[in-house]
């Protein structure tokens, strides 16, 4: 590499940012899980939360601080002296921690949010990093919704941001305003026209569809970190894409000479479905880099081609970003320590009893299936993280009937710390009557407003993998369930939705504003 190549720092905000998506309500074991996904990804930060804007977020952050090593820990925090304050403690156990304060600067956003005229966004900025480099030296600024803000006024707070100690400066596309040709003219103007010592950085949101592109334009005209979330993950129509822009960065290496990142691709794939299957979020069949068909050839020219030379219709090595098949097979006899070795060997770590219930649900799926593939286990790993100490519920029977004649019956059985409670009901299909059971034996009021079923392996014995969304009272939660059984597996993203309700209900709080 040559001695001027630069790097471009990689800053994830899948669990902070990403985790903003409707329906996202990830707990702190499976933050965490993400989290040690992301550093064998080998990403430079990860933004682990906003530590203010709840108990369960804060608890999140200080886990992971705690708990990861590598990559820097960064979190999100307001200008409010007592945010930042409250950042740190969820931080200060990191091994190198970053405190990120922002505060919105557009018109709009100071008229109908803050409440604030220029002068005070000034003062707040000043007074907010002041207090965060008293903590740490790695302190970034972001003024909200830097795109649709006055560019004199933009310049005059990052060089307030800069004079009080930040080192880098985000300019975030808030709301996906930004065209590539000029979003790279403002990010070249703020390297111009503020003086200091510090790195550029950009966020870009997806609402055009340019979240990538104005990110790679940021880069070609000078910003050396860009923030983004893994399989585009983020609030509203989502964030650049961590796959799209590190693969275009490695590919088109022509376009930015000397720029590399230090991402392991190879664990990009695995990492798009950890997040996927923890998150609930399924990923489309046609998803640049790490959907289904990314690598896939329909085209009888297209066919011919790839099975004289790949290159022909594809830029990307599949095995370059991990997208290969599974050589892991385990089967019904398979024990424990060949379990947890393979899961070793697959970069999962799990120990006590978590250990325990991922083997347990592995040796029920064998029963029923001939192989157990590593994308099989991805799936039992990640329906047992989503399935916590806490639940209220858990499903001990399910009976159901149903056909062309008749109405579909189901009878669910659930154990609580009370005990054990039973419903039935009828249902539009077994797997309505199956949800409508388990709202009644929990007495959960909800209103079902996605159900995606998908398989995780081919062939007749394949795990379906269950993504339901529940919303109730405003609160949008996301269930999972896997089974080769896809009534069994729907009842039991159903329930594992109404735990993550009664979870989320428990410790609901309310943001002020949300982040970059």
């Amino acid at each position: 590499m040559s001695q001027d190549a630069e790097k471009l720092i990689i800053f994830d905000t899948t669990l902070r940012d990403g985790e903003q998506s409707p329906g996202i309500s990830l707990d702190a074991t499976e933050k965490l899980e993400i989290a040690e996904q992301l550093a064998r990804l080998n990403v430079d930060y990860i933004e682990a939360g906003f530590p203010v804007s709840s108990q369960g977020d804060f608890e999140a952050v200080s886990l992971i601080a705690s708990r990861i090593q590598g990559p820097v820990i960064a979190a999100l925090s307001r200008t409010h002296l007592s945010d930042v304050d409250r950042c740190w403690e969820a931080l200060k156990h990191a091994q190198q921690a970053r405190i990120h304060v922002f505060i919105s600067t557009s018109p709009v956003h100071m008229e109908n949010m803050l409440k604030m005229n220029e002068a005070q966004v000034l003062s707040e900025t000043r007074s907010g990093v002041a207090r965060a480099k008293e903590h740490t030296n790695d302190v970034e600024f972001s003024p909200q919704d830097a795109t649709r803000t006055p560019l004199d006024f933009m310049i005059e707070v990052l060089q307030a941001a800069v004079d009080s100690g930040a080192n880098t400066l985000n300019v975030p596309d808030t709301v996906g305003y930004g065209i590539p040709w000029d979003f790279g003219a403002l990010i070249a103007y703020v390297r111009k026209n503020v003086s200091g010592d510090y790195v550029i950085s950009t966020h870009c949101h997806n609402d055009l569809g340019l979240a990538t592109a104005n990110s790679l334009a940021g880069v070609a005209a000078g910003a050396r970190q860009v923030e983004v979330c893994v399989n585009g993950l983020g609030e509203r129509a989502g964030n650049a894409a961590l796959e799209e822009v590190v693969m275009a960065l490695k590919i088109r290496g022509d376009q930015f000479p000397g720029i590399y990142s230090q991402v392991k691709t190879e664990e990009i794939a695995r990492t798009s479905r950890l997040v996927s299957r923890l998150t609930g979020y399924p990923l489309q069949y046609n998803k640049a880099v790490v959907g289904r068909n990314a690598f896939t050839h329909e085209s009888g020219i297209h066919q011919h081609g790839v099975l004289k030379d790949r290159s022909t219709y594809e830029i990307i090595d599949a095995e370059s970003v991990g997208q290969k098949g599974s050589q892991i097979v385990l089967g019904k006899h398979s024990g424990r320590h060949a379990f947890a070795d393979t899961l070793s060997k697959m970069g999962i770590t799990i120990v006590g009893d978590a250990l325990n219930a991922a083997f347990a649900r592995f040796k029920e799926l064998a029963d029923r299936k001939l192989d157990i593939t590593e994308a099989d286990l991805e799936a039992i790993v990640a329906e047992e993280l989503g399935t916590v100490a806490t639940d209220v519920y858990s499903l001990e029977e399910l009976h159901v009937s149903g056909g062309t004649v008749g109405t579909p019956i189901a009878k669910v059985v659930l154990s609580s710390e009370n005990g054990k409670v039973e419903a039935s009901s009828e249902g539009n299909g077994m797997i309505d009557a199956a949800g409508k059971a388990i709202q009644l034996a929990t007495g959960t009021k909800a209103n079902l407003i996605g159900f995606s079923v998908s398989s995780v392996t081919g062939g007749v014995d394949a795990i379906g993998d269950v993504v339901v969304q529940l919303e109730s009272d405003g609160i949008k939660v996301s269930g999972k369930g896997i089974s080769t059984d896809v009534v069994e597996a729907s009842a039991r993203a159903y329930l594992n939705a109404v735990n993550r309700l009664a979870r989320a209900n428990a410790r609901k709080a309310t943001t002020p504003e949300v982040g970059p």
